[in-house]
């Protein structure tokens, strides 16, 4: 066998790690391989390059997922984050409210701007780069696994140090509102106003990120998460300013200018401001040039390369709804960089009846849970459909990932571009392509995954998926005890606890 034979795409090639599957006589339920050659656009496909389709995979007996399996992907890192700065903060609440801290008393404006403080700060796309930095160079594959499976365990959840700090700094600002209404005639009643409208403006912005608000009406959240957002620091300054300026000695705005600058709540009320606006001055105006491979996806591509395991912001508004996509480049030496947008809502539909010469985007791309791949030593992508746009660049810039991609017509769909990466960059040896439309349907998801895991000697799994297809394989993993990672879904679908089949014959719900 020759190297050319592969260029070509007559050889027919199979992975050696599920050489197990091939050696023996196929069953229903065993995998036939697709051919990664035949991505290759050029290259003609004649009828013994195509294995035949397989019969109809026979429905295997489901099987309750345990409870305890559910318990511990539900009871996750962001929960338990929540579950630590809440408590800790009504804790604080109980005993101010009792009477017995002094310091909350004293200073109540400080204990609202710090909880605001943090959960703008973790949600600052500039410090969770740092934070990315700072993991991947000081703790890759060296230090032990569990340490390692920590660390991007602990930064793909710091959404619920955001969230417990955002409900916990409303909490504080309504107590001390609440205080000051009970002993109103010490202010005076422009700070009572004001207090009441910051509150307002601070339930409104938390009530529009709630996750079925997120959710189910994105473009709601984003416009009014984001406004009332910028509303409620207008009314903090306010707020801080005045309540810091009254004296209630003697009823007058007495301390103003140095007095109200040494202020803690001033300075926290300033690192607020800068934690807002810097992500915003990273925000330009930029050529795109739009591929439209098929009717159900587009392929956008953007000047400069990027590093794996990054995602980027795009909008046709300066301020308006920006939606993010996962960034698929070669790597930092490279000409451009694309995102795959699959045709779901209004924004995504536009991009293909209407395809934009520029967009807006922030030039400093924020950090996904698969930036922190470069930790481990060998691990897997799955992921399906569309989700390879979070998936490919981890495996095109690390020989040390194995990419399994689940789709239907994926050449066709998703045209010569993403294909032709592909082909150039990941070797058969570390790919697995399954096109459901060529097989004949879906395939035995956690039989492959279990499969490839022993012989590729992955240390970790990332998935790629929509809500079940996540949720078949996250809980298929956690029962097998194989780490895995998935996408972040934070409200719930129903399932039945018998409809989850975590068995060989599990079944992914494409992305479209």
């Amino acid at each position: 066998m020759s190297a050319s034979d592969a260029e070509k795409g007559t050889l027919d090639i199979h992975s050696p790690q599920l050489a197990d599957f091939v050696k023996h006589k196929k069953k229903a339920a065993d995998i036939e391989l697709f051919d990664a050659q035949s991505l290759e656009k050029d290259v003609p496909v004649t009828p013994q390059d195509v294995a035949k389709l397989p019969p109809a995979l026979a429905k295997s007996a489901k099987k309750s997922t345990p409870l305890w399996v559910l318990w511990v992907i539900w009871y996750n890192a962001y929960r338990r984050f929540f579950t630590v700065v809440f408590v800790v903060n009504f804790i604080g609440i109980g005993f101010a409210i009792a009477g017995k801290w002094p310091y909350a008393a004293r200073y109540p404006g400080a204990l609202v701007l710090g909880n605001l403080n943090i959960a703008i700060l973790v949600r600052n796309e500039i410090f969770g780069r740092c934070l990315y930095l700072f993991v991947n160079t000081l703790f890759a594959k060296w230090t032990p696994l569990w340490f390692r499976l920590a660390c991007t365990s602990t930064l793909q959840h710091l959404g619920g140090i955001h969230s417990g700090c955002a409900i916990s700094g409303v909490a504080w600002i309504v107590l001390m509102v609440v205080h000051q209404f009970k002993t109103k005639y010490m202010f005076n009643d422009s700070i009572l106003a004001f207090g009441v409208i910051t509150s307002v403006m601070l339930l409104v912005t938390l009530c529009a990120g709630l996750p079925w608000v997120r959710n189910t009406h994105h473009n709601v959240f984003e416009l009014n998460h984001r406004f009332f957002g910028w509303t409620s620091l207008c009314m903090t300054w306010v707020y801080t300013i005045v309540t810091n300026a009254y004296d209630t000695a003697d009823g007058k705005f007495d301390h103003v200018g140095r007095y109200v600058v040494q202020q803690q709540a001033f300075w926290y009320t300033v690192g607020m401001s800068i934690f807002i606006v810097l992500p915003w001055i990273c925000t330009r105006h930029v050529d795109v040039d739009v591929e439209l491979p098929s009717p159900k996806v587009a392929v956008l591509r953007f000047e400069r390369g990027m590093q794996q395991g990054l995602l980027a912001r795009i909008s046709r508004s300066a301020v308006k709804e920006y939606h993010a996509f996962g960034i698929i480049s070669e790597g930092t030496h490279a000409k451009h960089h694309y995102l795959i947008c699959g045709v779901q809502g209004d924004f995504t539909k536009g991009l293909v009846n209407d395809p934009p010469r520029k967009i807006w985007t922030r030039e400093l791309k924020f950090a996904g849970v698969s930036n922190t791949s470069t930790l481990y030593k060998r691990g897997i992508r799955i992921c399906t459909g569309t989700g390879l746009g979070a998936a490919l660049s981890t495996c095109i810039q690390s020989p040390y990932w194995y990419l399994i991609w689940i789709g239907s017509d994926q050449e066709k769909t998703f045209g010569p571009t993403i294909s032709g990466l592909i082909h150039r960059y990941i070797g058969p040896e570390r790919l697995l392509l399954w096109d459901s439309k060529v097989r004949g349907g879906r395939p035995p998801t956690m039989k492959i995954l279990k499969e490839v895991y022993d012989q590729w000697q992955a240390e970790v799994v990332f998935i790629t998926s929509n809500y079940v297809g996540n949720f078949e394989i996250q809980h298929g993993c956690k029962e097998a005890g194989i780490p895995a990672f998935g996408t972040l879904w934070d409200f719930v679908i129903l399932m039945d606890r018998r409809s989850c089949n975590l068995s060989s014959s599990s079944q992914v719900v494409l992305m479209s």
